[in-house]
């Protein structure tokens, strides 16, 4: 297995995990999510791909063939009002290809996270995961991250 950042020939595996992440969403809150696609356009994803404050790293097998990826966001806090100066990396979203699970390539994925965002010089690493996904709160768990804060909603 190898990370590396990923490229436009990526686009199309990248949305057919996009869609495995959205189905889960959609199965945990169908009154929140569309069982759809994707978040994003084939057109939105390219441009996605050259932010430099947005990296995407894929995970890949022996013939570089696409099975996981981590969308990251660096956020950097500078003179704000409240927060401290600091520099973090945000764990936008992070999938495993289904037939791939358990075979630790999302941990080497959240590892290569973890180091990416020491060679980034970030303060922390963060990011949110639904109630609903249980199975994604226990591993984020098991790799060291803490519950930083809780989202509450009351449904009118």
């Amino acid at each position: 297995m190898n990370i590396r950042k990923a490229k436009e020939s990526d686009i199309s595996r990248l949305q057919c995990l996009l869609h495995q992440v959205c189905e889960v969403h959609h199965e945990g809150r169908k009154d929140l999510f569309k069982s759809c696609g994707s978040k994003y356009t084939d057109e939105e994803l390219a441009l996605l791909l050259q932010d430099p404050k947005r990296p995407v790293f894929v995970a890949v097998d022996e013939k570089d063939e696409v099975m996981g990826y981590a969308f990251c966001i660096l956020e950097e806090y500078q003179d704000h009002n409240i927060f401290t100066d600091r520099k973090t990396l945000y764990l936008d979203d992070l999938c495993v290809e289904e037939t791939k699970r358990h075979q630790k390539v999302g941990k080497a994925l959240l590892n290569y996270v973890l180091q990416y965002a020491k060679q980034e010089e970030c303060y922390e690493v963060t990011l949110n995961v639904w109630a609903s996904n249980e199975s994604a709160r226990q591993f984020y768990q098991s790799c060291g991250f803490q519950i930083q804060k809780i989202g509450l909603e009351q449904i009118l």
